[in-house]
């Protein structure tokens, strides 16, 4: 009886996740690390059905076909933006490519999903939200994955229902020679806290190194401190944040591993702990488990990877507008990003 139920049990999430099939093809713009490592992953897993992948080299074009023998490369963006059964285009090409490519992407009317950062600047932004709305292009969302990331969306939760104290973040890497650290790198993390904290005000910015920053920023409900530098080491590159809360302090690291360790009560204003020992407590809200092999234990998964694809593809096959990653939610962090820059700039 036991084993009926586990095979139907298997059956059913087979037949359930085969039923998942798609009306539209999709194009990809681009073909470098990051989209060989952790887009192209889940598109195929999810089974997004590829009808062209664009490069701007003829040679890459020729190998792409050998590799992929069932997708059509192409050079041409004008020519796959032409092909009415492609619904939806993902890029994923150069960061100061991406902001002429969403431009031409957007004038299509297709669907656009594009890497993080969509453009150079807060008022390339404001241009890429206009024609939106100019040409009507359906869904258009960033590939902002720490968002879809399962400690993330549980933090974000649990902050809803807290008193907000303060939080601390630290976003530490090695040297990024090939591009601009600010844009391309710490758009993540403060992205992240304008996302789970709303809009920010600069406080105070200390410019440490040529592209290190010790940032504090205001929230409507909160205010945090921001480490982002490149001067660390990319072998142990740390992005960590704490939240500290009425209840408690929330601990994230990564997207893998989120705690919770509750305040311990207080008499009449004095820490009971001072009077009597206590054993810490600490709880663990999420943690990906590494040893079995599974979808949700793939850091693809637990990075928000494939959660951000499937949202996407999904709003395009249904015709909603994504609002977790609509490019106007990226404002605020395109905001702060501004604001770094001309605090440097003016302390100079």
């Amino acid at each position: 009886m036991i084993q009926q139920l586990i095979d139907r049990y298997k059956r059913l999430r087979t037949e359930r996740f085969l039923a998942q099939t798609y009306q539209y093809s999709y194009a990809f713009v681009g073909m470098g690390q990051h989209s060989l490592t952790n887009l192209y992953p889940a598109i195929h897993y999810l089974g997004v059905p590829l009808k062209y992948i664009c490069v701007t080299s003829e040679r890459k074009a020729r190998l792409i076909e050998r590799k992929f023998p069932y997708m059509k490369a192409t050079t041409s963006l004008d020519a796959t933006l032409k092909d009415d059964e492609v619904k939806g285009i993902f890029v994923s090409a150069s960061p100061s490519a991406h902001f002429s490519i969403a431009s031409q992407v957007l004038k299509s009317g297709k669907s656009l999903f594009i890497e993080k950062p969509p453009c150079q600047s807060l008022q390339e932004l404001d241009a890429l939200i206009d024609q939106q709305r100019l040409y009507g292009s359906p869904v258009v969302m960033t590939g902002l994955q720490k968002r879809y990331a399962p400690a993330v969306q549980i933090l974000q939760k649990r902050l809803l229902k807290e008193h907000l104290i303060s939080y601390d973040l630290h976003y530490l890497t090695g040297a990024y020679p090939e591009g601009n650290s600010l844009l391309d790198l710490y758009i993540h993390p403060l992205d992240l806290v304008t996302h789970l904290f709303g809009r920010a005000e600069i406080i105070a910015c200390q410019q440490m190194a040529p592209a290190s920053y010790i940032v504090m920023l205001r929230h409507p409900h909160i205010v945090g401190t921001l480490e982002l530098s490149d001067s660390y080491t990319w072998t142990s590159a740390e992005e960590s944040l704490k939240v500290c809360t009425a209840k408690g302090i929330y601990r994230l690291s990564q997207t893998e591993l989120l705690t919770f360790e509750p305040k311990h009560s207080s008499i009449l204003g004095m820490p009971y702990e001072k009077v009597r020992k206590h054993n810490k407590t600490v709880e663990h809200l999420y943690s990906r488990n590494a040893f079995t092999p599974t979808l949700p234990n793939s850091q693809v998964y637990s990075q928000g990877y494939y959660s951000e694809i499937r949202s996407f593809t999904a709003s395009v096959e249904h015709g909603r507008s994504n609002v977790i990653t609509d490019i106007t939610t990226i404002k605020p962090a395109y905001e702060v990003m501004t604001g770094i820059n001309s605090f440097c700039s003016t302390s100079r």
